[in-house]
């Protein structure tokens, strides 16, 4: 009898670890289409990957899985909002690998998150000057035209408004952020999307009910975690991101690769 039970434990063992290896590990790309008259007739079907909160995570040798993934989805542009790296654990040259490629898919923006703000001036100006090598752009405080009346936006530490005010009235506005419970702040500045992550998801998502359970700086039960979220004109999409860094684990909560298809009304 005693054997009988220490073989159903090992099952039940075996079976846990397997679960959670594949929660961790099985990367799922959310795809949405974002439909507005703003989106210009040139950039009708224009596709954008989004890569948040890797946090110096390895799927593969070399980021090989996520790079292929991110290939196989042949983005017009890649953008990365934050936390590449771990401040606890920090792995400059992992991160900078993985952009290095990333650049040769697509051309590749870079916002900073609270990770990289937390690093020591050195290790920070490290990565910046090597992201830079790479050929990424830093977007913290800037915007480009992405083409005639469309222009990519970066959070930085001049106010957003202060930014998107120097823009067209009627210019189509994209924001790479990192924190998406600042969303009102985003749809005072008319930012007409916003792609950002920082939440993980929740860390451990409730099954059935597609809610997470925590996220930094909205506590219990966040209200912006996961997927696509609208106040005003502006449409917010957050990143479940991809990997961990307090809790080691994802429950029902793998990692994610956002897609986005511009398409004119």
């Amino acid at each position: 009898m005693k054997n009988k039970y220490l073989k159903l434990v090992i099952c039940i063992i075996v079976v846990l670890i397997a679960f959670f290896y594949y929660q961790n590990n099985s990367i799922v790309i959310t795809k949405f289409v974002y439909t507005s008259t703003k989106v210009e007739s040139d950039l009708d079907g224009y596709k954008i990957v989004q890569i948040s909160d890797l946090h110096n995570k390895k799927f593969g040798k070399d980021n090989k899985v996520l790079i292929k993934k991110i290939r196989k989805s042949k983005p017009n542009i890649i953008v990365l909002t934050g936390d590449l790296i771990d401040s606890n654990h920090t792995d400059i040259e992992t991160a900078l690998n993985f952009v290095k490629k990333a650049k040769e898919i697509a051309p590749t923006y870079f916002v900073t998150g609270n990770h990289e703000c937390a690093l020591s001036q050195n290790k920070y100006n490290q990565l910046l000057k090597g992201l830079q090598r790479c050929g990424a752009i830093l977007m913290d405080g800037k915007e480009i035209k992405l083409f005639k009346n469309s222009y990519l936006v970066g959070i930085g530490d001049d106010s957003l408004k202060e930014i998107t005010s120097k823009l067209p009235n009627d210019s189509m506005n994209i924001l790479l952020a990192h924190e998406p419970q600042l969303l009102a702040d985003y749809a005072k500045a008319k930012t007409d999307i916003v792609l950002c992550g920082h939440a993980h998801g929740g860390q451990i998502r409730i099954p059935f009910c597609n809610i997470g359970l925590i996220a930094p700086d909205q506590g219990l039960f966040p209200k912006y975690t996961s997927g696509k979220y609208e106040k005003g004109e502006t449409t917010m999409y957050v990143s479940r991101g991809l990997g961990n860094s307090i809790l080691p684990l994802r429950i029902f909560n793998q990692p994610e690769i956002i897609e986005i298809v511009l398409k004119k009304k």
